[in-house]
Formats: C-alpha cells, structure tokens, sequence
C-alpha cells in the first residue's frame, strides 16, 4: 500500500509510479492517437466534409451516452471500494479480536508454556491466513515448527490446534466452562473472518459486467472522432486521449482494488497488519 500525504497535491501532477493508470494506459492511448490522427484527416483533407454532414449529428449521442457510461462507471468504483473498505475492515477485527484473545488467555493462563503456545498460534494465523488469500504456499513467515499440510487449508489447521488446545485445558481443569465460553467469542471470530475475506477474495465482479463496460468505453472512444471532428479539427485527438484516459482509469481503479488481499501497490498492507498483530500479542502475553 502506498503512503502518501493527502493534503500535499502539486506534487502527484509530476509524479508517476507503477501503479499510476497513465503509464499502464500508455499503449492504448497511443494507438487511439493515431487513429483519431487517421479519423480527422479522411474527414477534414480527404472527403472534405464540413458540419452539414450526417456525421456531426453523432456528438448528441455522445452526450446522452457520456451520461449513462459514468453513472456506470461510478457504481463500478463504489462497488470495488466497497470490497476494499471490507476487507481492512475484517482485518482490523482481526487485530482487534487478537489482542482481545490475548488478553484474556493471559489472564485465564498461568502456565508459561500455555502461553507462549498460544502467542505463536494466534500470530501464525494472521500470517496463514495473509499467505491463503494470496495463494502464496511458501508460508516462510509461519513456525517451521508447526509441521502443517501446506496443500491443506492452512488457517483451518491452526484454529483447530487452537480449539484443541482448549479443549484439553478444559478437560484438565485448567480452564472452566464459564472461561472457555467467555474465549469463544473472539475464537470463533478468526474462523468468521477468513470466511468472509474468502467470499471478497473468490466472488469477482460478474464477467459479463466487467466485459459490458470495457466495450461501452472501448465503442464510445472509437466514435468520439466521427461526430466531434467538425467542430474541434485535429484538437479532437488531445480530447479523445483525455476522455480515454478519464473513463479507463476508474475501470484500472476498479479492478485493482476489487482484490484488497494481493500485492498491488493499493491494496492493504497484510504484512504490516501481521507484524502488529504478532507484536501486539508479543506484549501480551
């Protein structure tokens, strides 16, 4: 995720990162430059057409479509935020539900090694659960001592060793059944929130959705020249490169942040939100 001062502007003019929608549009803007270039010059040096033609009646429509495309793309760009927004608020639960498990097993606990199994599970599930929706089956940031199956669901395994180890405090009389039950909340709600973030994760803007929308901005670029070609002449190139680059980066806006979990460089910084957990429970117990 990238940091960044909101309240500083003139800077972000001049600045270009990898994540910045203009380089990734460059290629097809600079294809749209030359066929706009092609476009104006058929209608201005070769047919010699001027604004009687048929052609110029095309910008009406462009004004009730430019209308239509953008409450489209809105709800595209709310609906990708809302996914984002989400998934930090399902992880900021679970930091919050971690430090709350911790806090109470600290208490509850008096054997050091309760303890410390307890501090390296509930870090070692943030990190599983980081690398799950990532698909990243390396897990280097989990206890090699754990001996997990890697090609299982790897989150699961640790919340049932948890729960297990539970289980066998309670039945040694370690721990109550009012106490394991006062625990429950906050055990129950890693489970919760992997299932939720799995649901963000593999429930994608519908295809067809997605597709619809690439080509209405792809058809209503492509016709731009035809009907505005009369009134701007060859100034209608900058004009189309500027609406392309407008409409087509909401869409890379969108589609980059439907997926808050991945490595973009706007999505959400799992590992910081690891380590804090990892440190933060440290502390605790």
């Amino acid at each position: 995720m990238i940091d960044y001062n909101p309240k500083v502007w003139f800077p972000f003019i001049f600045r270009f990162t990898k994540a910045d929608t203009f380089i990734k549009l460059m290629p097809l803007m600079l294809v749209v430059v030359a066929y706009s270039a092609i476009i104006a010059y058929l209608e201005i040096d070769v047919f010699l057409l001027d604004k009687s033609s048929h052609l110029s009646n095309l910008g009406l429509m462009h004004s009730v479509l430019g209308f239509v495309i953008s409450l489209l793309l809105v709800f595209r760009t709310n609906t990708a935020y809302d996914r984002w927004w989400e998934g930090r608020k399902l992880w900021g639960a679970l930091t919050n539900n971690s430090r709350n498990f911790a806090i109470k097993l600290h208490a509850l606990l008096s054997d050091d090694k309760d303890k410390k199994f307890f501090r390296v599970m509930i870090a070692n599930y943030a990190f599983a659960l980081k690398n799950h929706l990532r698909e990243n089956q390396n897990f280097i940031d989990l206890d090699p001592e754990l001996d997990l199956k890697k090609e299982h669901h790897v989150p699961n395994q640790i919340a049932a060793r948890m729960f297990d180890r539970l289980n066998l405090l309670q039945k040694e009389g370690r721990l109550s059944s009012e106490q394991l039950l006062l625990i429950n909340e906050e055990f129950r709600s890693f489970t919760d929130i992997c299932g939720a973030c799995e649901r963000i994760k593999n429930t994608p803007i519908p295809f067809t959705y997605s597709v619809y929308i690439k080509k209405f901005i792809v058809l209503y670029v492509a016709t731009l020249p035809f009907g505005w070609t009369f009134s701007l002449g060859y100034y209608i190139i900058p004009v189309v490169i500027f609406i392309l680059y407008a409409f087509a980066s909401l869409e890379l806006i969108a589609e980059e942040i439907e997926n808050p979990f991945g490595t973009d460089p706007n999505d959400l910084p799992l590992d910081q939100l690891c380590q804090n957990i990892k440190k933060h429970v440290a502390e605790i117990i």
